[in-house]
């Protein structure tokens, strides 16, 4: 099938109150030098005064910025806002800007130009800038570090190989920020699942990618995640529904969700089964012991930290 050589990019920018950082998202996208875009401010119930801005953004911009809400002004999660704005994309290619991240000016023009010169490739990811430099502040600006989904780049992964990799803690899902997926292939894995509200909810959208797509690692750097202590990551950290350190129930109903997405697809690759039935063994003999002794806690601590259990899949 033919590709256009300048395909029309639809941009989804969902939003619950971060007026703190909203406009510079947005300008980051106004400032692409790759010409053929349409913006998606996606509004997942704001109360903060986004809402106005992203309307004010729609109104100057009415050819190329649209803003979008579910009915009743609600607040319905990520994935279903993600969903929202996948529902009235009109482009041939789909990429995502979160609130309070910032896009370099040449980082749709290089991703359209990797699709492009890869038409096997329904997705291309890229390596994202953790950017903590942000603040100004001098001791930030060394905590700054370059993530990458796994090695080599600049290569093109057959399916399940990522999944595979991922579920061996041998790769990472990419941000949301650094991709450029193909809308033919989004619909084709279904988009977000909606039940997934929160913690995990893009790693369930990039896992079925993994499972079904060729994707292109690309080592090109164009996207800056902004790390700061109000997003919803470092809010679950604070919390406890998140942890550095042991498995929590998100990242339990994560590989639950998984397990059923394989019976579903009458997936039977035994290098994708395997590992992920040893991750839910081990996160069920976690939770069982988790009122017991104190040194068996630690110990079970240790092993999901250590890298014991990659030397043991290895036979090593």
């Amino acid at each position: 099938m033919p590709h256009d050589p300048a395909p029309l990019v639809s941009v989804i920018t969902i939003f619950l109150d971060a007026k703190r950082f909203f406009s510079e998202a947005v300008e980051s996208v106004l400032a692409q030098t790759y010409p053929h875009w349409e913006l998606l401010l996606v509004d997942d119930g704001s109360t903060d005064g986004t809402s106005e801005l992203a309307r004010g953004y729609a109104a100057r911009h009415p050819d190329r910025v649209r803003y979008l809400a579910h009915p009743g002004h609600q607040h319905r999660g990520m994935s279903a806002a993600r969903n929202l704005g996948l529902r009235h994309a009109r482009g041939a290619l789909i990429a995502f800007l979160d609130a309070d991240d910032v896009w370099l000016p040449q980082r749709l023009e290089v991703q359209v130009g990797i699709l492009a010169a890869n038409p096997r490739a329904d997705m291309v990811v890229g390596t994202t800038r953790l950017w903590h430099s942000w603040t100004g502040r001098p001791e930030d600006v060394a905590a700054d570090a370059i993530r990458s989904v796994t090695e080599p780049a600049d290569t093109l992964y057959a399916p399940p190989l990522l999944l595979r990799r991922y579920l061996n803690d041998q790769a990472l899902t990419p941000a949301t920020c650094s991709i450029l997926i193909r809308r033919e292939a989004c619909s084709r894995i279904g988009g977000f699942v909606d039940r997934l509200t929160g913690l995990y909810e893009d790693q369930a959208f990039f896992l079925k990618a993994y499972l079904e797509l060729p994707i292109y690692l690309s080592a090109s750097c164009m996207d800056l995640y902004r790390q700061h202590p109000g997003s919803y990551s470092a809010e679950a950290l604070r919390t406890g529904r998140y942890s550095l350190h042991e498995p929590s129930e998100a990242l339990r109903d994560l590989f639950l969700w998984l397990a059923r997405e394989l019976v579903s697809r009458r997936s039977v690759d035994p290098g994708v089964w395997r590992p992920l039935l040893r991750k839910l063994w081990l996160i069920r003999l976690h939770k069982a012991m988790h009122h017991g002794s104190r040194p068996v806690k630690a110990l079970l601590t240790w092993w999901f930290t250590s890298g014991w259990t990659r030397r043991l899949r290895e036979g090593r």
